[in-house]
């Protein structure tokens, strides 16, 4: 455990930004899945999800939870799927 002043603050950061992290992550893995099961089903608001999904992307690479290759290839994915 750490028993500098900063370096306790520093690990309490840590804890409170790896939740916000994997909330965030997480909730970008729940906007592609719903877009995936919709266009699957043949859904008519497959437009308005992948608007959705690719918002939630962008959003993750400015944060730096994904790297802006990873982000341009699933939105890549995605709108494949759409187009199909």
């Amino acid at each position: 455990m750490a028993n500098i002043k900063s370096a306790i603050k520093r690990a309490e950061l840590n804890i409170v930004q790896k939740e916000r992290n994997s909330g965030q992550k997480a909730a970008l893995r729940t906007s592609i899945k719903k877009f995936e099961v919709a266009v699957a089903a043949g859904a008519d608001d497959a437009q308005a999800l992948y608007v959705v999904a690719a918002s939630a992307i962008d959003r993750a690479h400015s944060k730096g939870l994904i790297h802006k290759n990873k982000a341009n290839r699933d939105k890549s994915r995605l709108s494949k799927k759409l187009a199909k």
